[in-house]
């Protein structure tokens, strides 16, 4: 590892360890990973004694490609990212996440005052992030990370994650063709729905894995 490569890391891990602490302080379960590779592992073991495992659409958990081995151990997965899927089973799937005995997801944005922000289209993200599975884990890469208030993650969204995600997703928007956010009024538009989790709710069991390496957008 080259000097710059190894004080980046360092710079990082300081980071990520102070989000840990503030996270913990509101009463998550907060998690440093210095690799992806153990958040896979955390996934996995925390998965052992889950019926069905929903999945947010989250490009961190993509990325981390836990799906194919959480099937390979009998779990019941829960996507609705098929691109095959009708409309209607999307939902279906998407309410049944609500309920699933674990539901997966990276987050938007994490301030280092321990706050989730995150935005969504439909609301099923969200919704399951803070009420209805019995457990979630949320995945936070550095690239996550923001000093500031909730209005520089809300910045963020906007910036940084709205528009390739909107591309990716091949919606029909301004932002997925400039690559910059005017606050449109589009059909498509995917900022619809802003939540900020403050504190752990008092009956969701969420873990944060704030992992040192870029994860998602």
């Amino acid at each position: 590892m080259t000097t710059t490569l190894e004080l980046t890391d360092w710079k990082y891990q300081q980071r990520c360890e102070r989000a840990v602490q503030a996270l913990s302080q509101n009463g998550f379960t907060a998690v440093y990973c210095p690799t992806a590779q153990e958040a896979f592992d955390y996934i996995i073991q925390e998965a052992a004694d889950a019926q069905c495992v929903g999945f947010g659409g989250s490009l961190s958990i993509i990325d981390l490609a836990v799906a194919d081995k959480l099937e390979d151990m009998g779990k019941e997965i829960l996507s609705h990212q098929d691109p095959t899927l009708a409309l209607e089973e999307r939902v279906r799937i998407m309410r049944r996440q609500l309920t699933s005995d674990l539901f997966l997801t990276g987050t938007n944005a994490l301030t280092l005052t321990g706050h989730l922000v995150n935005t969504d289209n439909t609301g099923n993200r969200v919704a399951s992030m803070f009420f209805g599975p019995k457990k979630v884990i949320v995945v936070a890469g550095r690239n996550k990370l923001v000093d500031g208030s909730r209005e520089e993650a809300i910045r963020r969204i906007k910036t940084s994650v709205a528009p390739p995600n909107t591309r990716r997703l091949r919606f029909k928007t301004p932002c997925a063709e400039t690559g910059f956010c005017v606050d449109c009024d589009s059909p498509q538009r995917i900022c619809r729905i802003t939540t900020i989790i403050e504190r752990k709710p008092p009956f969701t069991d969420i873990r944060v894995l704030v992992v040192n390496e870029d994860m998602g957008l």
